[in-house]
């Protein structure tokens, strides 16, 4: 039981899940406490979990842009998003960390871009590309890539240098340096980034959604939910994307043991 509390300590695998659940099930206790059971909190501070619950309902047969066509709408800018914004970071990346001329050029440049204010921004990608999905996705797309992008460079620089120097030392080119430990060293620590960006680049989606509301997505529910004053249907929305999340963080880690098997044979 000291264990359970020892300064810098850990928790056995069934420990830790044990101990997941039972925070799961206090803060949906503390949640019932605080709304249905005594009224501490009126329902339009914070809905009750019955109301949420039940408009997940109210939401689902809606009969234009329900929850499910909402749902893969955002998922599918989602996809679309990354899948664009990796396609020019991690060339970009290596382009900016390894090639001394493009790095003096414009790697500082670049890495200016994470001061930016992306939701700022929505005005400038209407005026490129309209107010249609291509608008959004290129907006999620930059939106990952001006924090996408710096990490690349940085894990690039993380390579191994003894790595480097075996490669060297058997007669390795510059195309096997690169091939055989710069795009495995760096790709098997990026794909841990893309999960946790992956979190980040919901906020870019909502924004984005509330943009021409009429194509749908979960943003566009939120914006209508928000003009109701029907916070259960925020909050039911937002355990949704929760959901989505959490489903993507486990697609994530299998793509990295699937490919990347080398990372969990060292251990």
């Amino acid at each position: 039981m000291k264990s359970l509390f020892k300064l810098g300590g850990s928790l056995s695998p069934k420990s830790s899940t044990l101990a997941g659940i039972g925070g799961f099930l206090f803060l949906i206790g503390a949640w019932f406490l605080i709304t249905d059971w005594t009224g501490w909190v009126r329902p339009e501070t914070i809905p009750s979990p019955i109301d949420v619950f039940t408009s997940i309902g109210e939401l689902y047969n809606q009969p234009k842009h329900g929850l499910m066509d909402s749902a893969w709408y955002s998922i599918g800018l989602n996809v679309r998003g990354f899948m664009e914004a990796i396609s020019i970071a991690v060339p970009l990346g290596f382009l900016l960390a390894l090639i001394p001329l493009m790095r003096g050029m414009f790697s500082k440049n670049f890495q200016l871009l994470r001061f930016v204010p992306i939701t700022g921004l929505t005005g400038v990608f209407i005026a490129w590309f309209g107010i249609g999905t291509p608008m959004k996705a290129h907006f999620l797309a930059f939106g990952v890539l001006v924090y996408l992008l710096p990490v690349v460079i940085q894990r690039v620089y993380e390579t191994e240098k003894v790595h480097l120097d075996t490669v060297f030392t058997l007669g390795a080119n510059s195309w096997q340096t690169f091939r055989k430990v710069y795009l495995p060293s760096v790709l098997s620590k990026v794909i841990v980034d893309i999960r946790v960006i992956v979190s980040i680049s919901w906020t870019y989606i909502i924004v984005a959604e509330m943009v021409n509301n009429s194509e749908g997505g979960l943003g566009s529910m939120i914006f209508w939910a928000s003009k109701q004053s029907r916070l259960d249907k925020i909050f039911a929305i937002m355990l949704i994307i929760i959901l989505i999340g959490i489903i993507q963080d486990m697609l994530f880690r299998l793509i990295e043991r699937i490919f990347f098997k080398f990372k969990f044979a060292q251990k």
